[in-house]
């Protein structure tokens, strides 16, 4: 039986892969300091903590599920305790992709991250469509990194994130540096920024004497047909007026450069400025 030490387990995010973990035939060590953590993990799935070094005891796979901030402290304190060949699997490409894990060439780094439950999905179940985060009842995507270590251990790093992560569909490989282009690069600078704008928009309409029940299903309705046309899921094409907006309007709020996020140099700055 493969054995997990779950670092942060009574965290938010922790308290979620616990709840799945527990489905699982995975066995289980949880680790959390904060004794608010601890009643929460305890109420959640009726586990009781254990202190590092028993957790790492025997452990094939270690999961650090804290927050980016503390991933270099935490690692700095796991990482020299772990045994030759153990997998150690981050959440979040941020902390990796800045160097913040100690080195050492006898264990392996592994990477994942959920996409989040697409807008565009077949799910009929009520709790499905409300799950917006994933990891409960709505099937999502999720991509993965061996940042080092053997390609056998790939397949193992694969299918606790399928675990830790489920309802999975899809299961992407990418390197760590794409994973840092994904997130922070897309989803927050960009996808965060530009919906950010949106609910100004809606807002500013609001301001201006539109109903706001109105604006807002105005905007969503748009949303959803609009974004369904442009990310190919419904054929068709947008009217002489739509196309003559976007025109003209695209100037109005993006700069001509702003694809330059995606260059290095950047998101290595925001990196920093999250880690």
């Amino acid at each position: 039986m493969t054995k997990i030490a779950l670092f942060g387990a009574g965290g938010k995010m922790g308290v979620r892969l616990s709840r799945n973990l527990a489905k699982t035939d995975y066995a289980v060590a949880h680790v959390e300091v904060s004794e608010a953590g601890q009643a929460r993990l305890r109420e959640a799935i009726g586990a009781e903590c254990v202190v590092p070094a028993v957790a790492v005891q025997g452990a094939d796979v270690v999961v650090l599920a804290v927050p980016d901030t503390a991933i270099g402290k935490v690692a700095g304190m796991v990482v020299p305790m772990v045994a030759l060949g153990t997998i150690v699997i981050c959440l979040d490409a941020a902390a990796p992709f800045a160097g913040h894990l100690p080195a050492r060439a006898d264990i392996t780094y592994f990477v994942t991250h959920p996409c989040h439950p697409p807008i565009f999905n077949d799910e009929t179940d009520p709790e499905a469509k409300r799950d917006f985060f994933g990891g409960v009842a709505a099937k999502q995507g999720v991509v993965n990194a061996l940042m080092q270590g053997p390609e056998a251990h790939y397949a193992v790093g694969e299918a606790v994130a399928q675990a830790i992560f489920a309802p999975v569909v899809r299961s992407h490989r990418v390197t760590v540096e794409q994973m840092a282009m994904l997130e922070p690069g897309l989803s927050e600078t960009v996808v965060a920024s530009l919906l950010v704008v949106m609910r100004e928009a809606m807002d500013e309409c609001v301001a201006r004497g539109v109903p706001q029940a109105a604006a807002r299903d105005f905007l969503l309705g748009h949303m959803n047909i609009l974004a369904a046309v442009i990310f190919d899921e419904q054929p068709g094409v947008f009217s002489d007026a739509c196309n003559k907006a976007i025109e003209f309007g695209k100037p109005m709020l993006m700069r001509d450069d702003w694809k330059k996020v995606f260059e290095w140099n950047e998101i290595t700055a925001s990196i920093q400025r999250i880690t």
